[in-house]
């Protein structure tokens, strides 16, 4: 898991195009037919997603197939549950307290 993972997932019509893949492989044309932004734009948004290792690819013919890499998801839920568990505090060691001589 990668800082380029939450930044990918910063951005809304990357998380769109996550919740489109998790019905299952699309190809890039597929994935772009349902964005109202440029080819271009939707292009870049699947290189940021396919760089932060989100979305996995396969070439089919002149198709690219776009997958969710759900080992990255697993690991990011993970990293994410340990900051929800509560720290061990560390015991604290009783100091001794020095008598004094009088």
């Amino acid at each position: 898991m990668t800082s380029n993972a939450f930044r990918a997932l910063a951005d809304g019509t990357r998380r769109d195009i996550l919740t489109l893949l998790r019905g299952g492989p699309l190809t890039s044309g597929e994935i772009a037919s349902r964005f109202d932004s440029s080819w271009p734009t939707i292009s870049r948004h699947l290189a940021v997603l396919r760089e932060a290792s989100l979305v996995v690819t396969e070439r089919s013919g002149q198709e690219i197939y776009y997958e969710l890499n759900t080992s990255v998801f697993q690991d990011m839920a993970q990293h994410l549950m340990t900051w929800t568990r509560p720290r061990l505090k560390a015991r604290a060691v009783p100091r001794r307290v020095a008598k004094q001589e009088g």
